[in-house]
């Protein structure tokens, strides 16, 4: 696989040189441009499957290259790269098809997954190809995609392709599956797609106009058990709209009608993502930590309660507070535990176990560490015997 570093300063292309563990992740050709425009010349030239881009760069930035490649229908991954965690960035990269973003300065670890998931993606798309090429025969299913894509989008008339892989049904279920970039759904529709053949009650296309879109096609009557299927299978997010339709001639009116919706549906996800930048966001974030600090309170959990990234969370939070998490979670319990030194005649251990520490010498030692003083002797000179 080849990857491209875009950045208008060398210094931006050496660091993610550095940090990239490009042999054991299957990349063997490393590219580089200084801007947008010297990116798009080695993009048509090399044909590189992942490119790492700034945002911020003369002649042409990192947004305007992305736009550039959408509208190109350029079917590699891009990752953008920007020291601003700006929702504004966030919105145009859920625009043009981002498979992900990374904020400067970068965390190694974050850079290491991203490039993981990124290859993984890649390697998952080839093989989600050659399974294709097996089961019909490539240039056989590619043909039919681009039938049922051209019949859905109105350009296309010959209603007779439907009718050969259509179960005989008065009503037919278009459903329309559209899938965040940074996933793989393949594997799994593929399965759905052996179901489906297997029972003979529809198929699932790729809709070859927007990457990781499906069209579902099937019979009315076996929705539900469809869409069981998909509930106990896809543990990913997807975005789903269905409409039925009684005449092959109504399958474009049925799948514009379903593309609006899909459309309305990243608009609300795009206004969410403009909600979440308020300065209220970042204080729900420690006032739940103020009340729960006692529990196993990590990035990781605050990111699936308030949906946002770990790295997101980790910069919010020191805007804040002027510490990071970790500090001021050991802070509050710190407090806390003064309190009960002073007050009550807990013993060590059940202080140490009440704030979320399973080892009490390791308690003792961190509250000397923050304090001055160990617990027994804090208790002596302040609290309660």
């Amino acid at each position: 696989m080849k990857v491209l570093l875009v950045d208008d300063e060398r210094n931006g292309r050496e660091v993610l040189r550095a940090l990239g563990e490009w042999e054991q992740n299957g990349i063997t050709v490393l590219l580089e441009a200084s801007d947008g425009e010297e990116a798009l010349e080695l993009i048509e030239s090399e044909q590189p499957e992942i490119i790492f881009t700034d945002i911020k760069m003369p002649r042409m930035n990192g947004i305007e290259l992305m736009e550039q490649l959408h509208a190109a229908d350029y079917r590699g991954k891009c990752i953008l790269v920007t020291g601003y965690d700006d929702y504004q960035f966030m919105r145009k990269a859920i625009q043009f098809n981002s498979f992900d973003y990374l904020l400067k300065p970068i965390d190694p670890e974050a850079f290491t997954k991203v490039l993981e998931n990124v290859t993984q993606a890649i390697i998952a798309d080839k093989q989600f190809l050659e399974s294709e090429a097996e089961f019909l025969g490539d240039a056989k299913r590619l043909l039919l995609e681009q039938q049922v894509s051209a019949l859905c989008m109105g350009e296309l008339n010959d209603f007779s392709i439907l009718e050969d892989i259509l179960p005989k049904e008065e009503k037919i279920d278009l459903t329309l599956l559209s899938f965040y970039h940074m996933h793989q759904p393949a594997p799994i529709l593929d399965n759905l797609k052996y179901e489906l053949h297997r029972y003979a009650i529809g198929d699932v296309f790729r809709f070859l106009q927007e990457e990781n879109m499906y069209i579902v096609l099937s019979a009315a009557d076996h929705w539900l058990q469809i869409e069981n299927w998909l509930r106990q299978h896809l543990d990913i997010p997807v975005r789903l709209v269905q409409k039925p339709f009684y005449a092959l001639e109504e399958i474009s009116t049925a799948f514009e009608h379903l593309t609006v919706e899909l459309a309305e549906h990243r608009y609300r996800t795009i206004r969410r993502l403009e909600e979440l930048e308020s300065e209220q966001r970042g204080q729900d974030i420690v006032a739940y930590v103020q009340s729960y600090y006692m529990e196993d309170v990590s990035l990781e959990r605050l990111s699936k309660l308030f949906f946002l990234s770990k790295e997101h969370i980790s910069r919010k939070f020191k805007q804040e507070t002027g510490m990071t998490l970790s500090q001021y979670v050991t802070g509050c319990r710190m407090k806390q535990a003064k309190q009960w030194l002073e007050k009550t005649n807990k013993t060590m251990y059940d202080i140490a176990r009440l704030l979320g520490y399973q080892d009490e010498v390791y308690f003792s030692k961190l509250f000397k560490k923050e304090n001055g003083l160990t617990p027994t002797a804090y208790r002596t000179e302040r609290g309660s015997s």
